[in-house]
């Protein structure tokens, strides 16, 4: 059974053009062709990856960080609570009106309370800046290495220019080294990125990174196992450059250089139009939608890398409606605050604390479990009086 599914899913016409068989992509004469058991090669290649980026993060990432003044958010954290952390966990992560009230009665607590305490546990389930800036950084540096990288495949070819020589020879290409550590190192990223998903920070495109993740998986292994490898480098060349500009943008953000920010913010909205909105379609997609009908016969792989690369694009399209969206935020405000992909750290605001009451004997009680501390304010000999939650 194994072996009858594993033939039909090798059938050389679902991975090449008709006239062709697998026989014809056989390595002679000391000339090389893709073959998909080279990105086995991708496994150990992938946790190597994870290795080097946990050195990355720690070793540079965080010291960078502070280096540059990222600071992470005084948080306070809530109160251990078994009825409100099981709600939490199970039911909802902010709950309505009349679960809070029911809340409330079952925890002796105020519904304002029940709100604070919400708040203060969301709050440390959102990962610290610190933490965002050193993911940025290793991606930085991994999408920099990639790009330029593939800068000096294309120094010598044609394919950017002229994209219709993507074809010549096609499927008897063959595999240049370069272009398969290529293959290797991108695909070994981005298995990479799969495994840590859940150790990531989440963002409120989730779901399309996911899925932006699995097609970019697929697009690299069936590109490189039915040889489209020449249409695959430019694919990979027009997107690394924009993540360059991209985890830049979000570097500068978590360091609050305003000015820095928005100039690279505006060079990121600029190359990512540029490259994903007007070079990928007349580049990538009328190449392999038409110059390809020109000269082969369609098969099922046509169709098949035709519709992840039109779902690739309808995620740069999605992506490019948030960018002009922080865009529209910069013109009206004159900054840009945040990614409007990330989630925004909630305030702990001084008039959500609990209720304080004076008895007559001057002394200020709450009616919640803290504490009273009092704070000397740097340079001014005064002091002001602040609730210290006590555990």
């Amino acid at each position: 059974m194994l072996a009858m599914l594993y033939e039909l899913f090798w059938k050389a016409e679902y991975w090449i053009p008709p006239g062709y068989t697998w026989a014809d992509l056989e390595d002679s004469d000391g000339i090389k062709y893709p073959h998909p058991k080279d990105l086995l090669a991708a496994i150990p290649l992938t946790f190597v990856l994870l290795v080097i980026r946990y050195g990355i993060e720690r070793i540079i990432g965080l010291p960078l960080s502070k280096a540059l003044g990222v600071r992470d958010p005084l948080r306070i954290k809530a109160t251990p609570n078994r009825i409100l952390e099981s709600f939490f966990q199970t039911q909802s992560k902010n709950p309505q009106k009349e679960a809070l009230r029911d809340l409330a009665s079952q925890c002796y607590l105020s519904v304002r309370q029940i709100e604070c305490w919400f708040r203060r546990r969301r709050n440390q389930e959102r990962p610290l800046k610190s933490k965002k800036f050193s993911e940025a950084s290793w991606k930085f540096l991994f999408y920099s290495t990639s790009f330029f990288d593939g800068l000096l495949i294309f120094y010598n070819e044609t394919w950017f220019g002229q994209p219709e020589t993507v074809w010549n020879g096609y499927p008897k290409q063959p595999l240049q080294p370069a272009i398969y550590w290529w293959y290797l190192l991108e695909l070994s990223f981005y298995l990479s990125l799969l495994l840590t998903l859940t150790f990531d920070v989440k963002r409120k495109d989730f779901k399309e990174q996911v899925i932006h993740h699995f097609v970019t998986i697929a697009l690299i292994f069936f590109s490189y196992s039915g040889n489209f490898v020449h249409i695959g480098v430019l694919v990979l060349l027009l997107h690394d450059v924009t993540d360059i500009f991209m985890e830049a943008c979000k570097m500068l953000i978590y360091t609050q250089w305003r000015q820095a920010r928005d100039i690279m913010f505006m060079l990121f909205a600029l190359v990512f139009f540029v490259s994903r909105i007007i070079l990928f379609p007349t580049k990538v997609l009328y190449t392999t939608y038409y110059t390809f009908l020109n000269n082969y016969q369609v098969f099922f792989g046509y169709y098949f890398a035709n519709v992840l690369l039109m779902i690739l694009q309808g995620l740069n399209v999605f992506w490019f409606f948030l960018i002009l969206r922080m865009f529209y935020k910069l013109l009206s405000e004159g900054q840009v605050k945040d990614d409007v992909r990330s989630d925004i750290e909630e305030e702990d605001l001084s008039d959500e604390q609990p209720p304080m009451r004076q008895q007559n004997n001057g002394r200020i009680q709450s009616n919640d479990v803290t504490n009273i501390r009092a704070r000397g304010v740097q340079g001014t000999g005064q002091f002001i009086i602040e609730p210290v939650p006590v555990a």
